[in-house]
């Protein structure tokens, strides 16, 4: 290091904002070592130029970023860092609106507010063989999953005879955003016996879905919009069909269910797309 006048951890904690405590933590991490440490006394000495990673450090924690991201974001290059920062930043984001949400929601039911009125119909749906795809989750991650099975699903049932109704999720064990629970996506399937061929010539690794038959139900259900679809706005349409069903002294027999019977791609956040649906006796 010679001809560089280094900073002692002092100066460097006052020029970054961080403490001498942070910073002996960080060197720890390997996100910020010394440039040379007493091997007698410990004590640490710094370049200046290492006062702009300090910076970019302690800023990075105002974000709550934990440290092992910091690690790697640092490490790249400065596009590839920006971006990084940027996805973080919306995941962030994406967080405090679902929570903003549930607290409306709480705030609402405390209260006994109702922001939306429900109408509970039912329908008998007949029997039907469905390719099924069955996965633990939690809440959070349903957005992404459900599409992504119902596409996968769909696409063997074009070689089974095509969908024959519309698609529906069926959740078999309560969930949340801290506790996993079991999901079933299902797509009603036109050629039964072309789809169990298919099952059962793809067991194993290629496997991609299974068939079963769903019983014919009797069904009470709330038509919701695309809009009411999010979590936790759609706690409310489960809530209505639970209360309208227990005020006529109905049996709930089966598990709920989402059924997806318009295209959601095209549909706005206005256009009635999914029925909550309970079986009932």
């Amino acid at each position: 290091m010679d001809g560089v006048e280094l900073l002692t951890i002092g100066e460097i904690a006052a020029r970054s904002r961080l403490s001498p405590k942070a910073l002996r933590l960080y060197d720890r991490l390997g996100l910020l070592a010394p440039a040379r440490v007493d091997s007698a006394t410990g004590y640490r000495w710094y370049r200046p130029d290492q006062v702009e990673r300090a910076r970019l450090v302690a800023l990075l924690r105002q974000l709550d970023m934990p440290l092992a991201r910091i690690a790697e974001v640092i490490a790249l290059p400065g596009e590839q860092a920006a971006a990084e920062v940027a996805a973080y930043w919306t995941g962030i984001e994406e967080r405090h609106a679902v929570r903003s949400a549930v607290a409306a929601h709480i705030r609402d039911r405390l209260s006994g507010r109702r922001t939306h009125m429900y109408e509970v119909r039912t329908v008998d749906a007949p029997e039907q063989a469905v390719l099924t795809e069955r996965r633990h989750l939690l809440t959070d991650e349903l957005p992404r999953w459900i599409p992504a099975a119902l596409g996968r699903l769909t696409g063997v049932a074009g070689e089974c005879g095509g969908v024959a109704g519309a698609p529906f999720v069926v959740y078999h064990s309560d969930m949340s955003l801290d506790t996993d629970g079991s999901a079933e996506a299902c797509v009603p399937v036109a050629d039964r016996a072309a789809a169990q061929a298919y099952v059962t010539a793809a067991t194993g690794g290629g496997r991609t879905a299974d068939l079963r038959v769903e019983p014919a139900r009797h069904l009470a259900y709330v038509r919701i919009t695309k809009a009411q679809v999010a979590h936790p706005q759609i706690l409310s349409a489960f809530q209505a069909a639970e209360e309208w069903i227990s005020a006529r002294g109905l049996t709930i027999s089966g598990p709920c269910r989402e059924i997806y019977f318009a295209d959601w791609d095209a549909a706005s956040a206005s256009d009635e797309v999914c029925d909550i649906a309970f079986p009932v006796e």
